[in-house]
C-alpha cells in the first residue's frame, strides 16, 4: 500500500509539472479563466462536499468570471 501511494504521488507531481509547462505561453484572459475554473472547482468541492456537479458547476462558474473580467488587450 506504501508503493501505491508512493507512485501516486510521484505520478500527480509530474502531471502538474507538465501542466505548468504548458501554460507557459498564455495570454492574460487563457490565465485568468484556467485560474478561475481552479478556483471555482475548488469553491464547489468545499461548498458540496465534494459532490461531482458542485465541482464541475464551480469550475464552470470560475472559468465564465475569470474570462469575463479580464480585459483584452488590443
Amino acid at each position: 500500500m506504501k508503493t501505491l501511494r508512493t507512485i501516486s504521488k510521484v505520478a500527480l507531481i509530474g502531471a502538474t509539472l507538465v501542466g505548468f509547462a504548458g501554460c507557459a505561453d498564455m495570454t492574460p484572459k487563457q490565465r485568468n479563466t484556467a485560474i478561475g475554473a481552479g478556483a471555482g472547482a475548488l469553491g464547489g468541492a468545499v461548498l458540496t462536499d465534494g459532490s461531482a456537479l458542485g465541482t464541475l458547476g464551480g469550475a464552470a462558474v470560475g472559468g465564465v468570471v475569470g474570462n469575463v473580467v479580464t480585459k483584452d488587450r488590443r
